[in-house]
């Protein structure tokens, strides 16, 4: 069982997110901003981070640049999950350091194996 922390500011989001991964028997750690995930994930150290991207205070790129450039969180993977579906904001995310770009509406099938594929052995 691994510890994945979801990060969205959107309670039906979140929710939906969390069925997903409790299905997949893993433990859910939560945060509803960008600013509160990277707080979380420093204190916390979950195995993956599913990050939305439109948030307040800090978005899920500014967010996904942070945690994987500071050394004690630089080695967990990041999926961004988000509705910025052009081609444009996936290679942006994916130079902030995220690992996988998955868009809204979810794909649970798709989620799930990115998820699978993304987790330490």
């Amino acid at each position: 069982m691994a510890r994945i922390l979801i990060v969205d500011d959107s309670q039906s989001q979140l929710l939906g997110l969390k069925r997903i991964v409790e299905k997949m028997g893993h433990e859910i750690i939560t945060a509803e901003d960008g600013a509160a995930g990277v707080e979380v994930a420093k204190r916390e150290i979950p195995d993956l981070i599913l990050m939305d991207v439109v948030m307040p205070n800090l978005n899920g790129f500014q967010a996904t640049r942070t945690i994987s450039r500071e050394a004690k969180t630089s080695h967990i993977p990041i999926v961004l999950v988000t509705t910025k579906d052009q081609e444009t904001d996936k290679v942006w995310g994916m130079r902030q350091g995220a690992k996988a770009y998955v868009t809204k509406p979810i794909n649970e099938p798709e989620l799930v194996k990115v998820i699978n594929e993304l987790l330490p052995k």
